[in-house]
């Protein structure tokens, strides 16, 4: 394996806590809800686009569904590739500058818009939303809008509005979610006028074709050089770049993901996106709002799904009567209507109350991505059994004897991946969960820190009396427990009620947490998880009701049934809440990390006898790579030609 930096856990833990933002310049409605504050007033009533950017966003998206209509996705299913004259068309749209400035030569329009634009695309085929949301959401436009100076602005953004693809470089073969351990160097050259990239980076998406890359890589520390992960803007066909491999997968069948070695590769300072250092800040500040690309393609996965449910338990009758007609198949479609709706409107709010600025929504847009890939593959899950054994079965073989292509063993294989994409849902919860305990440690201090002595825990403790002095009183009584609350809401009051008692039972239970296992608590992550949880499924109860309220404003009938749809989610989501508090508490969480240990120690190594492991030689588990030259032929392509000036 290369030399990687020797990190300890509480490194790794520092590295990480030093790139995550940690002031809070903004109110966040996530935020106060983990504090047990319902802060109805940040997102109703529901924020709206102006006029002008909704009929922007229309006439687009007019064009976009219209092309989108003379494409075939079986051809990216089939041949694992999406062809180069469907990302001609998309480029001649627009589609890669969409939120891109229009002075940058972009559309200059909406996140929603872009989340419009991205569960239309991806209906084609999946992998065209993942080409399109690796390029915008987290490839070069976002973080140079972000940090970028002026010049490179001008320099780059006119290439990615014109289809110029591009990707970002993080992760490496033995480096994922913890960025303390990253290899791939960064050494200053020519007198600091240089910088010489050497690294391998793993799972690449859009790598293999893209023309511009934004890579991490490490700065060492010396004169005139603060040091530290850095982001580098990276010309693709640069000398000593090689994409090594086209990687393969269980889904998105025509996602160009691949290992891209850098040997001697030579980047000017002027391609430094922010400071020496700043890389990972960055990374995490351009996800806040990256991140929202995913819950957009699973709210549109979840469309469909309910599309093909309702037309299929029509149509299929069983002993008499139509199979959704039959209670254990309604109650399936109630689950994937009610959870669609409220999909879409957790998509819905996050977009806007990100266009509308007026929110920090860091923990939403986790909250949104986590809940999203979660539900959705459920969705996609109880659509397969609702189809039975034409779920299982492939689109091109129910075509080829005569019926309906539905591709709903597809869609389970492409919606699995977004619970591991941009962080998987173990490590949302943990990122969430340390924006949520945010205020406790800022008030317990050393009394959440492992390494702290009795004095620095005593001073820590009288400080955090203050605090919880006043703060734990509050969350005794509230509006959740005076019947006429929220009366404006009609019959989802009591709804917006329950969410404001569970807020503040749920920050309860975020202190008796801390209480009973103070520095401990960091490593009860099942606690924590569930914790989580929780907050998504109020957020997503939230985001319902306000939804439903302003669709009743605009269209009485529409309304009426949007109450029904969140009425139906929020009773639904109340019995998971329930069941999360019980959790809590009495859990097997103990005994399943001994079961664990165990295991790893080898001690139930009898259990596993009996078969056969046909992966047994076949290679390491993580691959031993070395700096250098590459050896393998460069695998890497273009869809469109090279986009030069602006």
């Amino acid at each position: 394996m290369a030399d990687q930096p020797k990190v300890t856990e509480k490194e790794a833990r520092a590295v990480a806590e030093e790139a995550r933002e940690s002031g809070w310049q903004k109110p966040s409605f996530a935020k106060e809800l983990f504090l047990g504050r319902f802060r109805l007033d940040l997102v109703h009533p529901h924020p709206l686009p102006s006029e002008a950017d909704d009929a922007r966003a229309d006439r687009f998206l007019t064009q976009l569904r219209a092309y989108c209509e003379t494409l075939d996705g079986t051809v990216i299913e089939r041949e694992s590739r999406i062809p180069d004259e469907f990302v001609k068309g998309f480029a001649e749209l627009g589609c890669f500058g969409i939120k891109i400035p229009e002075v940058y030569g972009g559309l200059g329009l909406t996140q929603f818009a872009y989340n419009r634009a991205l569960m239309l695309a991806a209906s084609v085929h999946p992998t065209i939303g993942a080409l399109l949301s690796a390029h915008q959401s987290i490839g070069v436009p976002e973080p140079l809008k972000l940090a970028g100076t002026e010049e490179q602005k001008k320099r780059f953004l006119p290439r990615c509005a014109k289809g110029a693809v591009t990707a970002f470089l993080l992760t490496e073969p033995d480096v994922g979610s913890d960025p303390a351990r990253l290899a791939t160097s960064a050494v200053p050259v020519d007198g600091g006028k240089a910088y010489e990239l050497d690294g391998v980076k793993l799972w690449t998406t859009n790598g293999v074709v893209a023309e511009l890359v934004v890579v991490m890589a490490r700065v060492p520390k010396s004169e005139g050089h603060r040091g530290g992960v850095t982001a580098f803007i990276v010309e693709a066909d640069s000398p000593g770049i090689t994409v090594e491999h086209r990687n393969a997968f269980m889904g998105l069948r025509g996602i160009e993901n691949g290992v891209t070695r850098f040997h001697k590769v030579r980047v000017p300072k002027e391609n430094v996106v922010g400071r020496e250092g700043d890389g990972l800040k960055i990374a995490l500040t351009t996800l806040n709002t990256g991140r929202l690309s995913i819950p957009a393609m699973c709210a549109g996965a979840a469309k469909w799904c309910l599309k093909i449910a309702r037309e299929w338990s029509g149509e299929r009758v069983q002993w008499g009567r139509p199979v959704g007609e039959h209670g254990a198949v309604a109650n399936k479609i109630s689950y994937i209507a009610a959870t669609s709706y409220a999909l879409e409107a957790v998509l819905d709010l996050s977009g806007h109350m990100s266009d509308e600025g007026r929110n920090d929504i860091r923990i939403e847009a986790a909250l949104a991505k986590l809940w999203a890939s979660e539900v959705s593959c459920l969705i996609a899950d109880e659509l397969m059994q609702i189809r039975g054994g034409r779920g299982y079965e492939t689109a091109e073989s129910l075509a080829a004897r005569g019926e309906r292509a539905v591709p709903v063993e597809q869609l389970v294989r492409d919606l699995r991946i977004n619970r591991i994409f941009e962080g998987s849902s173990e490590i949302m919860r943990l990122l969430i969960a340390r924006e949520a305990v945010d205020s406790h440690l800022t008030a317990a201090g050393d009394l959440a820190d492992p390494d702290a002595d009795v004095k620095a825990k005593a001073k820590a403790a009288a400080k955090a009396s203050g605090f919880y002095a006043k703060w734990l009183p509050k969350l005794v009584a509230g509006k959740g427990q005076v019947p006429t609350s929220y009366t404006e809401f009609g019959a989802l009051a009591g709804h917006l009620r329950y969410v404001e008692r569970t807020a503040r039972k749920l920050a309860r239970s975020t202190f008796y947490g801390m209480a009973r296992w103070q520095a401990g608590l960091e490593k009860r992550q099942g606690f924590l998880g569930r914790i989580v949880d929780i907050g998504a499924e109020l957020f997503a109860m939230s985001a319902a009701c306000v939804r439903a309220e302003m669709q009743r404003g605009i269209n009485r009938e529409e309304g009426e049934a949007a109450y029904e749809l969140a009425d139906a989610f929020c009773r639904q989501a109340r019995l998971r809440v329930e069941a999360l508090f019980g959790a809590l508490w009495a859990n097997t969480d103990d005994v399943d990390h001994r079961i664990a240990g165990r295991t790893l120690k080898g001690r139930y190594t009898w259990l596993e006898e009996g078969v056969l492991d046909p992966s047994e030689g076949t290679g390491p588990w993580i691959t031993d790579w070395q700096a250098g030259a590459s050896a393998q032929e460069n695998v890497a392509r273009r869809y469109l030609p090279r986009q030069n000036g602006n």
